[in-house]
């Protein structure tokens, strides 16, 4: 996949098949609009597939609710996941306040036809563009002649029948519904981040931690609790049993992501992980004491290491 950050440098393309969108998480809604594309681009001679995304999420720019908005893909993890879905080329639009202005017929005639040589413009049922989201299916099909492209519409039965959007998956992540939220997406969730140094309390009580600090402060960050997770780190996969929260019962003052990871003794401050959730196991909760802590962690070890196969 080619990734074009912007329209400057862009050439148009023989025959262009194009979607756009925010496609956040790229869950199985986006994933049947990608195959369509795809579809589409093979089986016309020179065709290719382009998806136009916009950084960072338009809700950030142009709404006044959205200081509290958290993604469920960084650009590079949506860069990443649109690959694996074989699209050709990918183009990165920085969403600012004057893109935002441009009119549904500016927004046509500049990134569609001058930018990307559009010759048909595949697009969900909703879907919608330009300033106030005036444009849409039914304007550009009455005037697809003029503009010199087709357009074709994913029906709204095809996309309701995976009843799927990325505000219902971070409402799952929020709620701890991991088992919706990978369903939806059609994958685990994933959480990537740097490991830093805490208090170290863990090694303390028989369960060393490694301590996440999230690569990208936009990134949804599931609801408080323990978890069941896959750890990816240095090249290889292990288990491990996951808690975010606030340590209420060592007085913890602000919410960490630490992970004891099954069957793993390396020193690896600074180094990258990815955390892949598999469940939620119970949420956070203060306890009369270490001992009983560690009583409890014993038993979520026992029920993570049964999640996991392990």
């Amino acid at each position: 996949m080619i990734v074009h950050r912007g329209i400057d440098s862009l050439t148009p393309l023989p025959y262009a098949v194009v979607t756009s969108g925010t496609f956040d998480g790229v869950h199985l809604g986006h994933q049947k609009i990608l195959q369509r594309l795809n579809e589409v681009a093979r089986n016309q001679a020179g065709g290719q597939s382009v998806v136009m995304t916009y950084w960072p999420h338009p809700r950030t720019v142009v709404s006044n609710d959205s200081q509290d908005l958290r993604l469920l893909s960084t650009l590079d993890e949506k860069i990443a996941l649109l690959e694996e879905a074989g699209v050709d080329h990918l183009v990165v639009i920085p969403f600012t306040r004057s893109f935002s202005q441009l009119t549904s017929e500016e927004f046509i005639r500049q990134i569609l036809i001058d930018a990307l040589g559009t010759k048909k413009l595949v697009i969900g049922y909703d879907h919608r563009f330009g300033r106030d989201r005036e444009g849409g299916f039914d304007y550009i099909q009455a005037h697809q002649a003029e503009y010199g492209f087709e357009v074709e519409e994913i029906p709204r039965q095809d996309l309701e029948a995976v009843a799927i959007s990325s505000s219902k998956i971070r409402t799952a992540l929020s709620e701890g519904n991991i088992e919706a939220a990978t369903r939806f997406l059609g994958r685990e969730y994933s959480l990537t981040g740097t490991i830093v140094k805490g208090r170290q309390l863990g090694r303390t009580i028989g369960f060393p931690t490694a301590n996440m600090q999230v690569d990208d402060a936009v990134k949804l960050i599931p609801a408080n609790g323990v978890y069941a997770v896959d750890v990816e780190q240095g090249g290889q996969t292990y288990g491990g049993m996951l808690n975010i929260g606030f340590r209420p019962t060592v007085a913890g003052e602000h919410q960490t992501i630490e992970t004891y990871v099954f069957d793993f003794d390396k020193d690896i401050y600074g180094e990258h992980m990815t955390l892949r959730f598999r469940a939620f196991l119970r949420p956070e909760q203060k306890f009369n004491g270490l001992p009983a802590l560690m009583e409890q962690l014993h038993q979520d070890e026992q029920q993570a290491r049964a999640v996991l196969s392990l």
